[in-house]
Protein backbone atom coordinates (compact mmCIF):
# COMPACT_ATOMS: atom_id res chain seq x y z
CA UNK A 1 0.00 0.00 0.00
CA UNK A 2 1.39 3.50 -0.74
CA UNK A 3 1.58 5.29 2.62
CA UNK A 4 -0.85 8.09 1.97
CA UNK A 5 1.18 10.06 4.69
CA UNK A 6 3.29 10.74 1.70
CA UNK A 7 1.07 12.10 -0.75
CA UNK A 8 0.77 15.93 -2.23
CA UNK A 9 -2.51 17.86 -1.33
CA UNK A 10 -5.71 16.21 -1.99
CA UNK A 11 -8.25 18.46 -3.73
CA UNK A 12 -11.58 16.34 -4.09
CA UNK A 13 -14.34 14.08 -1.94
CA UNK A 14 -13.39 11.60 -3.50
CA UNK A 15 -9.49 11.38 -3.38
CA UNK A 16 -10.05 11.89 0.33
CA UNK A 17 -12.94 8.86 0.48
CA UNK A 18 -10.10 6.51 -1.25
CA UNK A 19 -7.10 7.64 1.84
CA UNK A 20 -9.97 6.67 4.39
CA UNK A 21 -10.74 3.44 3.14
CA UNK A 22 -6.94 2.59 2.58
CA UNK A 23 -5.94 3.38 6.19
CA UNK A 24 -9.30 3.25 8.26
CA UNK A 25 -9.04 6.05 10.07
CA UNK A 26 -8.46 9.50 9.46
CA UNK A 27 -8.25 12.37 12.05
CA UNK A 28 -9.97 15.85 11.24
CA UNK A 29 -6.90 17.44 12.41
CA UNK A 30 -3.09 16.33 13.07
CA UNK A 31 -3.29 13.69 15.96
CA UNK A 32 -1.81 11.08 15.95
CA UNK A 33 2.15 10.83 15.09
CA UNK A 34 3.14 10.14 11.32
CA UNK A 35 -0.34 9.76 10.23
CA UNK A 36 -2.20 11.85 7.71
CA UNK A 37 -5.44 14.24 9.05
CA UNK A 38 -7.63 15.91 6.82
CA UNK A 39 -6.43 19.06 7.28
CA UNK A 40 -3.17 17.73 6.61
CA UNK A 41 -3.80 16.31 3.36
CA UNK A 42 -5.62 19.65 2.29
CA UNK A 43 -5.39 23.18 1.16
CA UNK A 44 -5.89 25.20 3.68
CA UNK A 45 -7.35 28.13 1.42
CA UNK A 46 -9.96 25.57 0.15
CA UNK A 47 -11.68 25.32 3.54
CA UNK A 48 -14.82 27.36 5.05
CA UNK A 49 -15.24 27.66 1.10
CA UNK A 50 -18.36 26.17 0.81
CA UNK A 51 -17.27 24.88 -2.31
CA UNK A 52 -17.47 20.98 -3.79
CA UNK A 53 -13.35 21.74 -2.69
CA UNK A 54 -14.66 22.52 0.62
CA UNK A 55 -13.24 19.56 3.23
CA UNK A 56 -15.36 21.25 5.52
CA UNK A 57 -18.56 20.16 3.94
CA UNK A 58 -16.84 16.72 2.94
CA UNK A 59 -17.23 15.78 6.85
CA UNK A 60 -20.56 15.76 6.74
CA UNK A 61 -20.97 13.85 3.38
CA UNK A 62 -18.95 11.01 4.48
CA UNK A 63 -21.35 9.75 7.18
CA UNK A 64 -24.04 11.05 5.27
CA UNK A 65 -23.52 8.89 2.26
CA UNK A 66 -22.26 5.58 4.31
CA UNK A 67 -18.53 6.32 3.43
CA UNK A 68 -17.00 6.63 6.96
CA UNK A 69 -18.34 7.22 10.53
CA UNK A 70 -17.84 10.51 11.96
CA UNK A 71 -17.36 11.36 15.69
CA UNK A 72 -15.42 12.39 18.49
CA UNK A 73 -14.17 9.25 19.04
CA UNK A 74 -10.51 9.10 20.65
CA UNK A 75 -9.60 11.47 22.99
CA UNK A 76 -12.19 14.33 22.20
CA UNK A 77 -10.84 14.33 19.03
CA UNK A 78 -12.92 14.21 15.63
CA UNK A 79 -12.10 11.33 13.35
CA UNK A 80 -13.23 9.54 10.53
CA UNK A 81 -13.58 5.58 10.28
CA UNK A 82 -13.98 3.65 7.26
CA UNK A 83 -17.14 1.64 7.16
CA UNK A 84 -14.98 -1.07 6.75
CA UNK A 85 -13.63 -0.65 9.92
CA UNK A 86 -15.90 0.86 11.86
CA UNK A 87 -17.71 -2.19 13.00
CA UNK A 88 -14.65 -4.04 14.16
CA UNK A 89 -13.80 -0.52 15.88
CA UNK A 90 -16.94 -0.68 17.34
CA UNK A 91 -16.44 -4.05 18.42
CA UNK A 92 -12.80 -3.93 19.95
CA UNK A 93 -13.43 -0.17 21.49
CA UNK A 94 -17.30 -0.06 22.64
CA UNK A 95 -18.74 -0.99 26.04
CA UNK A 96 -20.39 -4.82 26.27
CA UNK A 97 -23.25 -2.72 28.77
CA UNK A 98 -26.07 -0.87 27.75
CA UNK A 99 -25.84 2.96 28.88
CA UNK A 100 -28.48 2.99 31.74
CA UNK A 101 -26.31 0.13 33.31
CA UNK A 102 -23.36 1.90 32.91
CA UNK A 103 -24.48 5.15 34.62
CA UNK A 104 -26.15 2.83 37.53
CA UNK A 105 -22.62 2.08 38.00
CA UNK A 106 -21.40 5.56 38.39
CA UNK A 107 -19.46 5.31 34.74
CA UNK A 108 -21.91 7.42 32.98
CA UNK A 109 -23.59 10.67 32.99
CA UNK A 110 -27.15 11.83 33.92
CA UNK A 111 -27.07 14.32 30.85
CA UNK A 112 -26.02 11.60 28.78
CA UNK A 113 -28.25 8.99 29.31
CA UNK A 114 -30.86 11.69 28.50
CA UNK A 115 -29.48 12.78 25.54
CA UNK A 116 -29.03 9.05 23.94
CA UNK A 117 -32.87 8.46 25.22
CA UNK A 118 -33.90 11.41 23.15
CA UNK A 119 -31.61 10.32 20.09
CA UNK A 120 -32.81 6.89 20.23
CA UNK A 121 -36.87 8.58 19.59
CA UNK A 122 -35.90 11.03 17.04
CA UNK A 123 -32.73 9.53 15.28
CA UNK A 124 -31.23 12.36 13.37
CA UNK A 125 -32.07 15.09 15.31
CA UNK A 126 -30.13 17.99 15.29
CA UNK A 127 -28.06 20.09 18.14
CA UNK A 128 -30.58 22.54 18.88
CA UNK A 129 -33.37 21.37 19.20
CA UNK A 130 -31.52 18.05 20.85
CA UNK A 131 -30.76 20.86 23.66
CA UNK A 132 -34.61 21.95 23.77
CA UNK A 133 -35.75 18.77 24.42
CA UNK A 134 -33.54 17.74 27.24
CA UNK A 135 -34.29 21.08 28.12
CA UNK A 136 -30.56 22.39 28.28
CA UNK A 137 -30.64 26.03 26.04
CA UNK A 138 -29.78 27.30 28.81
CA UNK A 139 -26.58 28.81 28.25
CA UNK A 140 -25.35 28.01 31.47
CA UNK A 141 -25.75 24.62 30.60
CA UNK A 142 -24.02 24.14 27.35
CA UNK A 143 -21.09 23.07 28.89
CA UNK A 144 -22.81 20.26 30.56
CA UNK A 145 -24.49 19.21 26.86
CA UNK A 146 -20.72 19.55 25.27
CA UNK A 147 -19.54 17.78 27.65
CA UNK A 148 -22.82 14.65 27.39
CA UNK A 149 -22.23 14.36 23.33
CA UNK A 150 -18.60 13.89 23.62
CA UNK A 151 -19.24 11.49 26.03
CA UNK A 152 -21.32 9.29 24.33
CA UNK A 153 -18.97 9.53 21.13
CA UNK A 154 -16.05 8.24 22.93
CA UNK A 155 -18.71 5.33 24.12
CA UNK A 156 -19.31 4.83 20.92
CA UNK A 157 -22.84 5.18 21.53
CA UNK A 158 -23.80 7.78 18.70
CA UNK A 159 -22.28 9.17 16.24
CA UNK A 160 -22.34 12.75 13.98
CA UNK A 161 -24.66 11.75 11.52
CA UNK A 162 -24.70 14.99 9.28
CA UNK A 163 -25.26 18.72 9.88
CA UNK A 164 -28.30 19.74 8.63
CA UNK A 165 -29.43 23.46 7.42
CA UNK A 166 -31.27 25.18 10.33
CA UNK A 167 -34.55 27.05 8.85
CA UNK A 168 -36.95 29.31 10.23
CA UNK A 169 -40.59 28.43 10.66
CA UNK A 170 -41.11 29.47 6.92
CA UNK A 171 -38.47 27.10 5.97
CA UNK A 172 -35.83 30.14 5.05
CA UNK A 173 -32.26 29.16 6.19
CA UNK A 174 -31.72 30.57 9.60
CA UNK A 175 -28.25 30.66 11.12
CA UNK A 176 -25.33 28.30 10.90
CA UNK A 177 -26.02 25.07 9.79
CA UNK A 178 -26.11 22.51 13.10
CA UNK A 179 -24.79 19.32 13.87
CA UNK A 180 -27.10 15.71 13.63
CA UNK A 181 -26.60 12.95 15.84
CA UNK A 182 -27.72 8.91 15.55
CA UNK A 183 -27.09 6.02 17.77
CA UNK A 184 -24.09 4.37 16.39
CA UNK A 185 -26.70 1.09 15.49
CA UNK A 186 -29.16 3.30 13.54
CA UNK A 187 -26.41 4.97 11.43
CA UNK A 188 -25.13 1.54 10.71
CA UNK A 189 -27.78 -0.02 9.92
CA UNK A 190 -29.04 2.54 7.68
CA UNK A 191 -25.56 2.72 6.01
CA UNK A 192 -25.95 -1.47 5.24
CA UNK A 193 -22.34 -2.51 7.69
CA UNK A 194 -23.40 -5.13 9.17
CA UNK A 195 -22.10 -5.88 12.85
CA UNK A 196 -19.06 -7.54 13.50
CA UNK A 197 -19.14 -11.21 13.98
CA UNK A 198 -16.80 -12.08 15.88
CA UNK A 199 -15.02 -11.74 19.81
CA UNK A 200 -13.95 -8.37 21.34
CA UNK A 201 -10.69 -10.32 20.60
CA UNK A 202 -11.19 -10.91 17.08
CA UNK A 203 -11.61 -7.34 16.74
CA UNK A 204 -8.57 -5.94 18.46
CA UNK A 205 -6.49 -8.56 16.33
CA UNK A 206 -8.29 -7.13 13.07
CA UNK A 207 -7.54 -4.14 13.85
CA UNK A 208 -4.08 -4.23 14.72
CA UNK A 209 -3.23 -6.24 12.07
CA UNK A 210 -4.43 -3.76 9.38
CA UNK A 211 -2.41 -1.36 11.25
CA UNK A 212 0.82 -3.68 10.39
CA UNK A 213 -0.06 -2.82 6.70
CA UNK A 214 -0.21 0.77 6.14
CA UNK A 215 0.47 2.57 9.72
CA UNK A 216 3.87 3.72 10.41
CA UNK A 217 5.09 2.01 13.84
CA UNK A 218 4.93 5.67 15.68
CA UNK A 219 1.14 5.76 14.74
CA UNK A 220 0.38 2.38 16.05
CA UNK A 221 1.70 3.28 18.90
CA UNK A 222 0.05 6.34 19.95
CA UNK A 223 -3.24 4.89 19.24
CA UNK A 224 -2.56 1.51 20.79
CA UNK A 225 -1.92 3.68 24.17
CA UNK A 226 -4.72 5.86 23.59
CA UNK A 227 -7.16 2.61 23.65
CA UNK A 228 -5.33 1.71 26.59
CA UNK A 229 -3.95 -1.63 25.15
Amino acid sequence: MTNPVQQDYITTFEEATKIISEIGILPLAPLLPDHPSLSGLTKPENWHTGSEFDPWLWRARFPGEGIAAYGKFIKKKAILVSREWFPVYVAALGSDLPLEERYNNGLSSREALTLLAIIREQEGIETRKLRAEAEMKAKEKKTAFDHAVTELQGSLDIVISGVKERQNAEGEKNGWNSTSFETVSHWMEESGISPFPGTREDATEWLKSEMDKGWSAAAKSWIVKAWGW
